[in-house]
């Protein structure tokens, strides 16, 4: 068996395993002897199996054809790999290298042999997923076939939303301590674990020229890092139903996520109902009042999930409506969404929006008239005493 299907394959193994013993060890328990993150685990696995790949393979050095040496590749100038790929040229570096035995050993048959390397297929499905170019450009530009360029960006989404999945996952109760303690921070108010919010893309249909739009839920920490991203559902729905029929609302209901002996909660904008584990502003406030206050902090907290909101719509692909089935789509979200969180791990911040996204929210449940658990009422009046008592003290 070549190198580096050998990697891939062992690549692909450690990462299902590793994935799989957070289900066997619960998020609301920790790891045996382990009090930390399996994140860095995880990257670990991945690292070995690169370096595995290089070692094994060094001394079987294959032919590349000569669109290996394609200019627009290997000009490594801050601007240009910014402006055509969303990172740095480092950034774009350490993820060749991590995605190489996956990316390296999946030809179909009916195009095989492609002879590509490994980074000249990354930046082929960057250049779709960053830089938004049509697949004719992309042809175009890096003097392959239309169907060579649809694989290398199918390529890289699958393996992306397979194998790297783990770049966005809830936190586990340890790491929920420190996403806390940073939303405090930002607005003094303590054990809230994260932003909901609904962002909508539209999706155009190529054959019936028909239009419509795919809604993804995201929750988000105070640094922008997205903590769950559920895409696909349809657009015309509202943020309340999307989020009732979500997995999100049945794994806290169920006390999967968020079942501290303490209150743990997420924020979210007046769209959604209030929620025992789920704090929206208070509505229609008189001036300098306590809800008020609250509602000036609540406001802060939410700012995270509007810059994120727009810094996925940075992402060339998803920055106009997207001409492309919608299985199609929902993998670009999924993909562009691990691509954020993992330039943000680098401290790459080439892809981060500088403005803020407005609600992009469907139409508005009426929640005047439902019935309120008297829990979530006393909390939003608990953590709103809160913030008036430490602005007035």
């Amino acid at each position: 068996m070549e190198s580096r299907k050998l990697a891939a394959i062992l690549s692909s193994l450690i990462s299902q395993l590793l994935l799989l013993l957070l289900h066997i060890f619960p998020r609301n328990s920790p790891l045996p002897n382990s009090s930390h993150s399996i994140l860095p685990l995880l990257l670990f696995s991945h690292q070995l199996t690169t370096t595995l790949s290089l070692s094994l393979s060094r001394k079987r050095k294959r032919k590349r054809d000569s669109r290996d040496a394609n200019p627009l590749i290997l000009t490594r100038t801050p601007d240009s790999f910014r402006n055509s790929f969303m990172m740095t040229s480092s950034t774009f570096q350490w993820l060749s290298g991590l995605l190489e035995p996956l990316l390296d050993c999946r030809d179909p048959a009916e195009l095989f042999p492609l002879n590509l390397s490994p980074a000249l297929r990354l930046a082929i499905g960057l250049s779709r997923l960053a830089a938004g170019l049509d697949y004719p450009d992309i042809s175009s530009r890096f003097a392959v076939s239309v169907p060579v360029a649809k694989f290398c960006v199918k390529q890289l989404c699958r393996v992306l939303c397979t194998n790297f999945r783990f770049w966005v996952s809830f936190p586990n109760p340890s790491d929920l301590r420190s996403v806390s303690q940073s939303f405090q921070s930002l607005s003094g108010l303590p054990n809230c674990c994260g932003v909901v919010f609904c962002t909508r893309f539209q999706v155009v249909n190529a054959h019936t020229n028909s239009s419509s739009r795919v809604a993804a839920q995201i929750v988000v920490d105070s640094s922008f890092r997205i903590l769950t991203i559920a895409a696909g559902f349809l657009g015309d729905k509202t943020d309340s139903q999307i989020l009732k029929s979500s997995t999100l609302f049945n794994d806290i209901e169920q006390g999967t996520l968020l079942n501290a002996p303490f209150t743990q909660y997420l924020i979210a904008d007046s769209q959604y109902p209030l929620l025992p584990w789920l704090i929206v502003p208070f509505a229609h406030p008189l001036p300098d009042s306590l809800q008020a206050d609250f509602n000036a902090a609540h406001a802060t907290m939410r700012l995270p999930a509007l810059r994120t909101a727009a810094s996925l719509r940075n992402w060339g692909v998803l920055s106009r409506p997207v001409t492309e089935e919608l299985k199609m789509a929902v993998a670009y979200i999924g993909a562009c969404s691990i691509l954020h969180n993992s330039l943000l791990m680098r401290e790459d911040f080439s892809a981060l929006a500088s403005g803020f996204e407005d609600s992009d929210s469907g139409s508005c449940d009426s929640f005047e008239g439902e019935a309120v658990s008297s829990k979530a009422l006393a909390l939003r009046d608990t953590l709103a005493k809160k913030i008036h008592d430490s602005r007035n003290s």
